[in-house]
């Protein structure tokens, strides 16, 4: 046998000896899938909200309740602190902050008018937790497989800071159709 067929058949049974085959099927298996998880992700949609201030309908009619109570209307859905108690508003991030690019959404009841609105839930990221009006309303959650209707997950994630601070929430129309209870 020469020289490189024996320091061949040496290694080919060194590394036979320190890795099984679950061990490279799992390191495989790692690699594919983030692979392939990597180059899903930009073919995701999301609702990517600007971070210029636009004309939105926040003005509703009629009056609207404390916007730094979880009982407010807005917070149908919300889940995380009030920026109104933490330096913003029920509409605007506190200084220091600012919006995430993607929202979850929930439509809510205005009691003063009777109609339904479609509510943008935006995190404000760059600071740490705020700690303040902490907030947890679950109304027309869906599970996280519907990821656009759920509110636990970080939002800060699309944002430049993945820092949660506190979350507000902006009136983005009248809803079309009414959801159903649940």
């Amino acid at each position: 046998m020469s020289r490189l067929d024996r320091w061949l058949e040496d290694s080919a049974r060194g590394l036979a000896r320190n890795s099984g085959r679950r061990g490279f099927l799992a390191r495989v298996g790692r690699i594919s899938a983030g692979l392939i998880g990597a180059s899903a992700l930009p073919i995701l949609p999301v609702a990517r909200a600007s971070n210029e201030p636009q004309a939105l309908p926040d003005e509703v009619e009629g009056a609207e309740g404390d916007p730094e109570n979880c009982e407010y209307w807005r917070h149908c859905a919300i889940d995380g602190f009030l920026c109104a108690c933490c330096g913003g508003s029920a509409t605007a991030c506190p200084p220091g902050t600012s919006s995430s690019p993607v929202t979850w959404i929930g439509t809510c009841l205005n009691p003063a008018d009777n109609q339904h609105y479609m509510i943008s839930y935006n995190d404000c990221c760059g600071k740490g937790f705020c700690g303040r009006c902490a907030c947890n309303r679950n109304e027309g959650e869906r599970p996280d497989y519907h990821w656009y209707r759920a509110n636990d997950i970080n939002w800060c994630a699309g944002a430049s800071s993945q820092a949660y601070h506190c979350s507000v929430a902006r009136v983005i129309g009248r809803a079309s159709e009414q959801q159903p209870e649940r």
